[in-house]
Parts: C-alpha cells; sequence; structure tokens
C-alpha cells in the first residue's frame, strides 16, 4: 500500500531512525499493518551486543510509533497542516516476548483505540513470523514545530 518513497513523504524521520520499511494494509482511523526489515547492517548493531545482535527494545517501540504516526496522518488527509510532527509521548503496558535478531522481519500492527484532547491511543503489537516480539499501549500527539513540548529541541528554554 505504501512503499519506501511515500513512507518518506509521509514520515519526518530519516537515516538512521526511519523503521519503517512498507506499509502493506492502512484503513483510515482504525489500523495498520507495516514491516520493519531488521538488517545487521544497522549501526545499533555494533554495539547491542557484539557477538549476540538484538534489536533494542526501545527501537521496536519507535517503529511501532512510526506507524501509528502513519495512521494518524493517513487518517488526516488533506486536513494536515503540513508542518505537523506526530511527537510519540506515552507507552504503558510495554511487554517483551522474544528477542528480535538481524534476519527478522517485524510485522507492526498498530490499532487505533480513541483519541482524547489532541492525544491518540493504540494498542500495538510486533511480530516475527507469527511469535509475538513486543505489545504495547501507545499515546501519540501531534503539533506544529512552533508548538513543540516544553524541554525539546526546539525549546530556547533548554
Amino acid at each position: 500500500m505504501m512503499d519506501i518513497q511515500e513512507i518518506l513523504k509521509t514520515l519526518p524521520h530519516r537515516y538512521p531512525i526511519i523503521l519503517v520499511d512498507r506499509v502493506i494494509e492502512v484503513e483510515p482511523r482504525r489500523r495498520i499493518v507495516a514491516l520493519k526489515n531488521v538488517s545487521i547492517n544497522e549501526p545499533v548493531f555494533a554495539g547491542h551486543f557484539p557477538g549476540y545482535p538484538v534489536m533494542p527494545g526501545v527501537l521496536i517501540l519507535e517503529a511501532l510509533a512510526q506507524a501509528a504516526a502513519i495512521l494518524s496522518i493517513v487518517t488526516l488527509g488533506d486536513e494536515r497542516p503540513k508542518d505537523l510532527i506526530y511527537y510519540f509521548v506515552g507507552i504503558d503496558k510495554a511487554r517483551f516476548k522474544r528477542p528480535v535478531e538481524p534476519g527478522d522481519q517485524l510485522q507492526l500492527e498498530v490499532d487505533f483505540a480513541r483519541e482524547l484532547r489532541g492525544i491518540a491511543f493504540f494498542k500495538a503489537k510486533a511480530t516475527v513470523q507469527g511469535q509475538v516480539a513486543c505489545e504495547a499501549d501507545l499515546m501519540c500527539a501531534y503539533r506544529s514545530p512552533s508548538k513543540a513540548p516544553v524541554g525539546s529541541l526546539s525549546d530556547p528554554g533548554n
């Protein structure tokens, strides 16, 4: 449904932090299924862990959050302001069930749960060959860069 070129037009992320390679299904305001191909060439594997490369859980969660952002941006469609940035603002009930290693393909499944005062809530799951690698409840909020959260890099008080 979306290849990497379309994903790069949708998300502001770039190498080495773009963590969604393809979207295979998206139903606006409902759900998204996306893929992340895990490669030994990714810089994180030089140190996590030498001799036993494992994808850090925080990057699995980030991949799920990026899929959630794509779902939200597709849902907004033409109503989306061009300078909109989707921030990952919370995680609940994160659980890791199996390690993710180079050569694995993560299937990222994110279901929209609800929205409250500009914060969207999602149920997210990452699987490898049908086995759950990670599950979590995610919260994301969109802002324009001029209205970035306090404490962000664009905040002059930092």
